[in-house]
């Protein structure tokens, strides 16, 4: 970092000679700040894209060097956000053409968050010049940004016994119920050892590290008996959950790799998880969306048969062959509709590892096609097939000829037919029936 920008002198004491001179130098101090400024800025933006491109690279797949790759990134991106800033003095300067300032905007804290008011009084109660009567003109309002921290607490359960002095029968009030019978845990904590470990991804060994600190002392084994009874206690919710994204005529569906821990070997082994998701505002429909996961020890076609077993309907989903006996078998009642996402990514990755021009030309393709998709979300049924027929078609159309010619042009022959197999125009017939199943895709975001 350059040094701080020394403190002006007396400006009265200097002539102009001094005073030009000074002007030059603080001049090249704030432009040898400013280059390292936009320096940092690039870095930033570079870490954060070369983040994006491992997290990628991560999803579904288990790599321990990959994972320390993108923390030591993640480490140097906070040290350069956190690094102090030095506040140009503003100049009467004119922004180059096409140059616009990228920092964004600090956005107002939201109103929701409790306030509390301090108020600074003047140490002065009279004038500190003349001592004449102070009174207010006006006021200057500041906010700032705490943190409460988290704390525990005992709720003590009395229950005062009473006896009748006529019959000495005793009376008391039942004890409350619990979540977990004759268990610690109220529903609070409960809840927050959960969204801690599903969704803040901090296992419980390092939780009871956080709660050590705050004097409790709760192990690892405990919380995992708690966990596990909660996952009893929310069955009848998960299972309402389910029938409810399955009672949909259009489903989505994704999976993805986990990796599972086998006691007793020191590794890890590849489970499944599989998202089902109802999601119909695409069509113009105002039911709430829902997710459903389901878990699996391995990807054989025999589990999403089983998870589907009540579904009768459209199910958009990869081109993964375990779905396959569900599309053929036609007492189960389920349509096959594609996703263009997946066709898509498989140009784009094809792109990556060799700037293929037919893969650059069939994303742009495609490209049209979903900006088209994207005007007609969430219309009417009726008015998305009209625009599907008008627009869309013709396009398929072009798209699936285009790649037939080029299907002898290329190696990896399985892209350009999956392409071709998608691009049929009677695609375009199903109005209710969205452009990719990104919805299921999103879900692992969740």
């Amino acid at each position: 970092m350059p040094a701080a920008l020394a403190p002006l002198p007396d400006l009265s004491t200097l002539n102009g000679a001094a005073l030009r001179a000074l002007l030059v130098l603080q001049q090249e101090s704030l432009a040898e700040h400013h280059a390292q400024l936009v320096a940092h800025e690039t870095e930033i933006e570079h870490l954060k894209l070369l983040i994006l491109k491992l997290r990628r690279m991560q999803f579904g797949r288990k790599s321990e060097k990959l994972d320390t790759r993108i923390e030591q990134l993640e480490l140097r991106l906070e040290e350069l956000e956190g690094e102090p800033r030095v506040e140009a003095i503003p100049f009467e300067t004119k922004p180059a053409a096409g140059v616009s300032n990228n920092k964004p905007a600090r956005r107002p804290l939201s109103e929701h968050l409790p306030r509390e008011i301090e108020t600074h009084a003047p140490a002065h109660t009279a004038c500190p010049a003349c001592g004449g009567a102070l009174s207010q003109l006006g006021e200057d309002v500041s906010e700032m940004l705490e943190y409460v921290p988290a704390q525990f607490k005992v709720i003590r359960q009395v229950r005062p016994k009473f006896a009748c002095t006529a019959c000495d029968t005793i009376v008391q009030a039942p004890a409350p119920s619990r979540p977990i019978e004759r268990g610690l845990a109220g529903p609070g904590l409960l809840a927050h050892v959960l969204v801690s470990k599903y969704a803040d991804h901090l296992p419980l060994y390092r939780q009871s590290g956080i709660y050590e600190r705050a004097g409790l002392d709760l192990d690892r084994s405990t919380l995992a008996d708690w966990v596990g009874a909660s996952s009893r206690l929310l069955a009848p919710l998960v299972e309402s959950l389910r029938r409810y994204v399955m009672d949909t005529p259009k489903l989505h569906a994704d999976d993805t790799p986990v990796p599972v821990l086998a006691p007793g070997n020191g590794h890890t082994k590849t489970g499944r998880l599989w998202t089902y998701v109802r999601d119909n505002r695409p069509a113009g429909e105002q039911s709430a969306p829902a997710v459903w996961f389901a878990y699996s020890p391995n990807r054989q076609g025999e589990h999403p048969q089983r998870h589907l077993k009540d579904f009768h309907g459209t199910l958009q989903a990869d081109a993964y062959a375990g779905f396959n006996a569900l599309y053929e078998n036609p007492q189960r009642g389920i349509i096959e509709a594609a996703c263009w996402a997946h066709v898509r990514r498989k140009f784009h990755d094809l792109y990556q590892a060799h700037a293929s021009p037919i893969a650059a030309e069939a994303m742009a393709r495609i490209g049209a096609l979903y900006a088209i998709e994207s005007e007609i979300r969430g219309r009417a049924p009726d008015e998305r097939h009209e625009v599907r027929q008008a627009r869309a078609r013709p396009l398929l159309e072009s798209l699936h000829k285009w790649l037939e010619d080029n299907l002898g042009r290329v190696h990896t022959k399985h892209v350009i037919m999956e392409g071709r197999w998608i691009s049929r125009p009677n695609s375009t017939r199903r109005s209710k029936i969205p452009f990719r199943c990104s919805a299921a895709m999103c879900a692992w975001t969740i």
